[in-house]
């Protein structure tokens, strides 16, 4: 990616091209040698978004890229992106779980996971904080690591649920809550933001500016009525919450319209694959399984473009039956790019720092996207009317 390209970048209806072309050249800059040699990356919509975070030793994935997703509809809509806490979000999620896990006696998962819904329920019911005000690290480290704390967690719910008196005190939530101040920090009922007094709801209000009612789930699965709201089968859905099944080919057509109309999308995925490479910052779908392949195959996987599997919704609805395809990570989709042999990638936006070839961006094909995606989080506005229609939104 490079300045070349800037012809294609003024014909974007959106965004600052200014902006795109720090994108564009931020990209570019970052390659490693060997990458530079191997795929060559035109890019074709580039969404203005907020810088690379890490998430560190925590499955908070959804809330990175659910709070990124968010933020850069701060800067579609003309405002000054606030870097919002993610750990703030987090820390409702697990207030809430908290209650559900208890009410379901254990019989739902626990743990750091959670679904890019989460983060739109959460800033409507909990609001929003800076950064700045809240970091969540509490405990002298400089990035998350939440094994213990959450070990802690699990042991009090679990406790709680064993329950050797009988009945519920009305101090168990008080105590799991007091637990999180301890691993967390406590969350400030009023704060100052340059200058001026918030609440975490009057901040998600005035500052953050976004309406939560603006912003809609979608799966797909053949064996449940399209373009209805349909159960989300995954583990990490604690909240029993439903999405918009649509079909596969939908996915993708989903997707490049809110880019080119310059809405970026949350991206819920699975990224265990052999053919999804972090240090290669490419993914895609060979032709050959994995198990199938050579050892001159699996070698020579990531050395350029290679030729794809033609994906089905029958392939696709299988891999997630028999747990070949599983909920593992968000992210978030703000691009769209072409290789050397003109096949189109989505540019993709991770929480894992800044260590691989891209300096935490991703190129993955629309196959992979249609093979592997578990969830799409997108404004509503981004979707096509006729997709819309059908969906009654």
């Amino acid at each position: 990616m490079n300045k070349k390209y800037a012809v294609l970048l003024a014909m974007l209806p959106f965004g600052s091209l200014l902006a795109q072309d720090n994108l564009v050249n931020s990209l570019n800059a970052n390659k490693s040698d060997a990458s530079k040699e191997k795929f060559t990356f035109t890019p074709l919509i580039n969404i203005e978004t907020t810088s690379i975070k890490n998430q560190g030793s925590s499955g908070t994935c959804w809330s990175y890229s659910g709070n990124s997703f968010l933020e850069t509809e701060m800067i579609r809509k003309g405002k000054t992106p606030v870097d919002i806490a993610e750990i703030y979000t987090a820390r409702c999620v697990y207030i809430e779980k908290a209650k559900n896990y208890v009410r379901m006696h254990g019989a739902v998962s626990w743990g750091d996971g959670g679904e890019l819904h989460d983060v739109v329920n959460m800033y409507a019911k909990y609001g929003a904080l800076p950064q700045s005000v809240y970091n969540g690290l509490n405990y002298g480290t400089t990035v998350n690591k939440f094994s213990e704390m959450q070990d802690v967690l699990k042991a009090m719910l679990d406790g709680v649920i064993k329950n050797s008196n009988g009945q519920l005190t009305p101090n168990w939530l008080k105590a799991f809550t007091a637990a999180l101040d301890a691993y967390l920090g406590t969350v400030p009922e009023k704060f100052e933001y340059n200058g001026k007094t918030y609440t975490p709801q009057t901040f998600a209000k005035e500052v953050v500016g976004l309406n939560a009612a603006d912003y809609i789930e979608m799966t797909s699965l053949n064996d449940q009525p399209y373009y209805q709201k349909v159960f989300l089968p995954v583990q990490d859905n604690w909240s029993f919450d439903y999405a918009y099944n649509v079909q596969m080919d939908d996915m993708t057509a989903i997707i490049d319209n809110a880019l080119k109309n310059g809405y970026s999308v949350g991206w819920a995925t699975d990224v265990s694959e052999k053919y999804f490479s972090w240090k290669n910052g490419v993914a895609f779908v060979p032709e050959k399984d994995f198990a199938n392949m050579t050892d001159a195959e699996k070698a020579d996987m990531f050395n350029g473009p290679k030729p794809e599997r033609a994906i089905t919704a029958e392939m696709r609805q299988t891999a997630f039956d028999n747990y070949a395809t599983t909920d593992d990570h968000g992210m978030q989709i703000v691009g769209l790019a072409k290789d050397q042999t003109g096949r189109e990638y989505y540019i993709v936006k991770n929480s894992w720092g800044e260590s691989n070839d891209y300096k935490g961006y991703l190129y993955v094909t629309k196959n992979y996207v249609k093979f592997k995606t578990t969830g799409l989080l997108v404004n509503k506005e981004g979707i096509s009317k006729d997709l819309r229609s059908k969906m009654k939104v």
